[in-house]
């Protein structure tokens, strides 16, 4: 996956995990509220690789510019 694809699945399953924690929590089950967490959590992780590669990418692009400047 690609950093764009990583946050919006992310973001996506925040916005899902979020809203199983609120049906849950409305309809009084658990089990749906945890799932939720989870879900959401694993969205926050996603989001987070995203970015991590955006971050590597963009330092990788200012190491291969310098050594261009170098040579």
């Amino acid at each position: 996956m690609n950093s764009t694809t990583d946050k919006l699945t992310g973001k996506a399953n925040e916005l899902a995990g979020k809203a199983k924690q609120g049906i849950g929590k409305a309809i009084g089950n658990d089990d749906l509220r945890a799932e939720g967490a989870i879900q959401e959590g694993k969205g926050h992780l996603q989001e987070g690789i995203g970015k991590a590669k955006d971050a590597l990418k963009d330092a990788a692009d200012k190491v291969a510019e310098a050594a261009h400047k170098k040579l």
